[in-house]
């Protein structure tokens, strides 16, 4: 079942599921030697890179999943897993749906998952999230209560935000966690977020570059914040534990939007004197690939 060119939402129309929820069926006995190959090599590196860096929790979540480096993951498998857990299910999408699909979905804990394999030679980037990244990155987390609540109470608020016109700043605080999150630990700073835990490089880059900023989460702060889609990240947001999300999981966002109305976003790689630094980066890698200006 090699990747095509687009998938899901970004193949247009013509590709679009018959279902309205844009589920499609796995089709797990359809991926060939070759994408199992794939999802081998992209399993055993990446496994390997996130010992001493994946947070105790995402460790303890792929012990207890039915994922292994041999075969691609069974969707029914790992749901059955999940169910007993944390009540959540994997659904196989195929590939980016629409943001009041994908926050239907969460909100009722099922979890919308790409069952196509990225090629041979897009091991280490990919534009769209492929099942290595939405199974290896996302589930193991979903094992967790804290963070199985906390994205449900996410595809919740995501409906409510589409109504207030306010998704832009809802979807940063998404980015800046269930993707690019980083947690303290007591032996130090851990990945917890799927785009970092399923990046051979960035997994790298985020706990130990010089480059990017180490920040203490703040709400507010973070719906300001603009983010990279294109590379690795700026700034990097580190939460206490997990159970800060769960308090996230809890509050009103409404009076923060009211709060933050109006005020100026910020680029991804801004420090602000408010902000509990953890790392202040030196912005090498960025600067480097930045165009040289005339003169």
């Amino acid at each position: 079942m090699p990747a095509d060119s687009k998938h899901g939402l970004a193949a247009g129309d013509a590709f679009r599921p018959e279902r309205a929820d844009w589920t499609i069926d796995q089709g797990w006995e359809h991926y060939t030697p070759q994408d199992h190959a794939t999802w081998k090599t992209l399993f055993e590196r990446q496994t390997k890179m996130l010992v001493g860096r994946a947070c105790d929790e995402f460790i303890e979540g792929m012990h207890r999943l039915p994922m292994g480096a041999d075969e691609i993951p069974d969707f029914r498998r790992l749901s059955d897993s999940l169910m007993r857990r944390t009540g959540w299910q994997i659904v196989a999408v195929p590939g980016l749906v629409p943001d009041e699909v994908f926050f239907d979905h969460l909100a009722h804990r099922r979890f919308p998952a790409g069952q196509f394999i990225r090629r041979p030679q897009e091991l280490d980037y990919l534009e769209e999230p492929d099942v290595f990244h939405d199974v290896f990155g996302h589930v193991p987390m979903l094992m967790n209560p804290a963070i199985a609540d906390y994205i449900q109470a996410y595809g919740e608020g995501g409906l409510r935000a589409q109504q207030l016109g306010v998704l832009d700043q809802l979807a940063r605080v998404y980015w800046y966690t269930v993707e690019f999150g980083l947690v303290r630990q007591e032996d130090g700073l851990r990945i917890y977020g799927a785009g970092i835990a399923s990046s051979f490089t960035e997994s790298v880059f985020a706990l130990d570059s010089p480059s990017p900023h180490r920040i203490g989460f703040d709400l507010a702060r973070v719906m300001r914040t603009r983010y990279r889609i294109d590379d690795f990240q700026e700034s990097y947001f580190v939460i206490d534990s997990l159970e800060q999300l769960l308090e996230l999981a809890r509050i009103d966002f409404a009076p923060v939007y009211a709060a933050i109305r109006g005020q100026a976003e910020h680029a991804p790689g801004t420090v602000l004197e408010s902000d509990r630094v953890i790392h202040r980066g030196i912005g090498s890698y960025h600067r480097a690939k930045r165009p040289a200006q005339p003169g």
